[in-house]
């Protein structure tokens, strides 16, 4: 099929979620809203991209592995998470304090180390195709972050596809408005992360070349990689080939340093790993980020070149 013939793409229905289809057939990409039947993931939510593929249709990403059963694709949560507003305690006897802090604590990551996981569950509202040509196609997300029955954060989600010749592009802008004031918590992990295929031999790249740095840890916030522009990933797959992503971060995000060990096959830039990030009641948070998926070696022109860092 030409270009001159392709048709634009749609949003289709999909198990457990809604699939971008190119006019050609393919399924380039995926959102999954709900767990998958019969899938390992043990987090309480899905809300992820995956798969997510490469031009010649390789699938980079992974989904619950047996390593980490509660990573899923591209995905944004926090493992560490604290909902605080002031609460009136009078109802509560006359002895009671007047006023005091109504707290909840989360974990929407779905590790539980620091905070429950249980009811706290990212649901998902709508997902909606705004635009399409046979190239491209924006998508619109909407979630709520719940505890319980109670909702204590919005997520609305642009996410833009793009074939881009020698890559695949995912630009995705974030923003999170919290209904309390919101505090993310120190950690040397969480946030944005892409959980990628573990299955060949495997590197990262970044600015500097191949990236040599002793591996970050969970526990160790300083053993994170410095910030950059970019980190990429790369594996040769047992077929042969050899698949990529880059994540590239925007210059208006928060700093980050990144937690990428090896041994985890994940790009996450980590806005908490030099401290706490607090976002009072009704601001939003905007966080945005580029993926470049690819075949070979990371494309200079999209990931390499200055202007890369500006998606």
């Amino acid at each position: 099929m030409t270009a001159m013939q392709r048709k634009p793409y749609t949003l289709e229905p999909y198990p457990a979620g809604m699939a971008l289809r190119a006019g050609d057939g393919r399924t380039p990409l995926v959102y999954l809203t709900t767990r998958p039947e019969g899938s390992n993931l043990r987090a309480n939510s899905a809300c992820c991209f995956h798969p997510v593929t490469t031009p010649s249709g390789e699938r980079v990403t992974d989904l619950a592995p047996g390593d980490h059963v509660h990573h899923r694709g591209v995905f944004l949560a926090w493992h560490s998470m604290t909902f605080q507003r002031k609460a009136d305690f009078s109802r509560m006897g006359p002895t009671a304090p007047r006023y005091g802090m109504d707290m909840r604590r989360a974990d929407f990551w779905g590790w539980g180390e620091f905070a429950p996981t249980a009811d706290r569950v990212i649901e998902n509202r709508t997902v909606r195709l705004d635009e399409s040509t046979d190239r491209s196609a924006t998508l619109s997300i909407e979630n709520s972050w719940n505890v319980g029955k109670q909702s204590l954060l919005q997520e609305r989600t642009a996410a833009a596809w793009s074939e881009r010749g020698d890559a695949n592009v995912l630009d995705l802008t974030y923003t999170l408005t919290p209904e309390w004031t919101l505090i993310l918590n120190q950690t040397a992990f969480g946030g944005f992360c892409a959980r990628l295929r573990n299955d060949g031999d495997s590197w990262y790249e970044s600015p500097g070349g191949r990236v040599t740095l002793p591996d970050a840890h969970y526990s160790a916030p300083e053993l994170n990689w410095p910030a950059a522009d970019w980190y990429a990933y790369a594996i040769t797959l047992r077929n042969g080939r050899t698949v990529g992503c880059a994540v590239i971060d925007h210059p208006a995000n928060p700093k980050s340093t990144w937690h990428n060990p090896r041994y985890v096959w994940m790009i996450n830039p980590c806005i908490v790993a030099d401290g706490p990030v607090n976002v009072a009641a009704g601001q939003p948070l905007v966080l945005r980020y580029r993926l470049v998926l690819f075949d070979g070696q990371p494309p200079a022109a999209l990931v390499k070149s200055p202007s890369a860092v500006r998606p």
